[in-house]
């Protein structure tokens, strides 16, 4: 039996990777900002979850949340960073403020959840951490940049948080969905910018069209996605990055190959600046 703490279980791939959890007779510290709405989803757990209220800006929040679930469950296996949302505009439509948000819920976010849950993890080691990125934490593209940019920052704190952890028998692993019917599209959910501007219409105006059309029809099936992290995490070495749907696979394969090209075609002047 493990203990899993998730942030952002109220919907999402948090509230799947709760259910997994819970029908798989293990424990759950689920967080949200409104922690009813988890007790709502999962009125029969009884006392193997516990819902916590977590905004994840608030650095004390977190702490308060990390010590409740060890009052109840005593330890932590399994930390699932998740809480998080998507900004869709152009970068120069994205004003500093709207930035700053994203950014204090998907990075700093993170941060303060892991800074409150590590001095735990690392008493008990043998844990593991598992920080939800996206696609576009790998490869971005126009109206995706700012949000990008919050994932490429969990990419690379999960990469060296790896690095430091695993002599301390923690294991990071960074997942990086493609499109999931997870309501992450939904019009509550996403966010655009105040500020529009037509010039780029062709470009950022035609993934905003997309996104739009395509909420509701993504190829990804959460509850699968869950079963997968799952998988993963109960491997003895799981890998540093998981990239979860077919759409995903293919966007790291075009890039890898277009980066390996762009390299190949460039090499003889980047090797040229060493003395």
């Amino acid at each position: 039996m493990s203990v899993w703490f998730i942030t952002g279980a109220a919907r999402g791939f948090g509230r799947e990777l709760v259910a997994s959890a819970l029908a798989a007779g293990d424990q759950v510290i689920a967080t949200a900002r409104n922690p009813q709405h988890v007790m709502d989803a999962f009125p029969d757990a009884g006392d193997a979850l516990l819902a916590v209220r977590l905004d994840v800006t608030a650095a004390e929040q977190a702490a308060a949340a990390v010590a409740a679930g060890l009052d109840r469950f005593d330890r932590i296996d399994v930390l699932v960073n998740n809480a998080g949302y998507g900004l869709f505009g152009a970068i120069e439509e994205i004003t500093d403020v709207e930035a700053r948000e994203l950014f204090d819920t998907n990075v700093f976010g993170l941060l303060n959840v892991l800074r409150a849950a590590l001095p735990a993890l690392r008493a008990q080691g043998r844990s593991r951490i598992v920080n939800i990125s996206s696609s576009a934490g790998f490869a971005s593209s126009a109206g995706r940049g700012l949000y990008s940019a919050s994932k490429f920052a969990v990419e690379a704190i999960s990469e060296a948080l790896r690095s430091e952890l695993a002599p301390l028998g923690i294991r990071v692993t960074v997942v990086e969905p493609g499109s999931f019917r997870t309501g992450f599209l939904a019009a509550g959910s996403r966010r655009r910018p105040a500020a529009r501007i037509p010039a780029y219409g062709d470009t950022v105006g035609a993934l905003q069209q997309a996104v739009e059309a395509g909420d509701g029809k993504q190829p990804g099936d959460p509850t699968r996605a869950a079963i997968a992290i799952r998988d993963v995490v109960a491997t003895a070495e799981p890998p540093v990055r998981l990239q979860l749907g077919s759409d995903c696979v293919r966007l790291v394969e075009d890039k890898l190959t277009s980066v390996a090209k762009e390299l190949d075609q460039w090499r003889e002047l980047a090797l040229s600046t060493d003395y």
